[in-house]
């Protein structure tokens, strides 16, 4: 069960909740160093005018799960922020569970490559995706 604070399964409570993660209901776990996994329930308010789960909602879903694996590579007082996403959309996802694995291909001191899939709840694969992030370091 994820910690009300934000944290994943790992503990790490630098990736923690905001207001569009709440609104879209979108539910993130760190799955340990280098790794996350976000989900949601689509709804009506997660569709497009045809019916289809909006791009801009799966977008949002794999980008929020790669800040939380980002965040967990990066130095203690660093944050991380994305540079590029790249989304390749594999089919349509309809109303139902969606979920997205992500995972940390390369942590450099300034930049984290990352790569994920998403998933319906048949299994099938919806999209895959790239990234990468810069590390920032944060004034103390």
């Amino acid at each position: 069960m994820p910690d009300p604070n934000g944290a994943g399964e790992s503990g790490d409570t630098r990736y923690g909740q905001f207001p569009l993660r709440n609104h879209l209901g979108l539910d993130v776990s760190t799955t340990g160093q280098g790794t996350a996994s976000a989900s949601l329930t689509a709804d009506d308010r997660h569709l497009n005018p045809n019916g289809v789960v909006h791009g801009a909602v799966l977008f949002a879903m794999v980008d929020t799960a790669m800040g939380a694996a980002a965040m967990s590579v990066v130095p203690e007082g660093s944050a991380c922020a994305s540079v590029e996403v790249h989304l390749r959309f594999l089919r349509p996802a309809m109303a139902g569970a969606l979920s997205t694995d992500v995972v940390v291909d390369r942590a450099g001191r300034r930049i984290v490559h990352l790569s994920g899939r998403v998933h319906a709840a048949d299994g099938g694969l919806v999209a895959t995706a790239t990234a990468t992030f810069a590390v920032i370091a944060m004034p103390s």
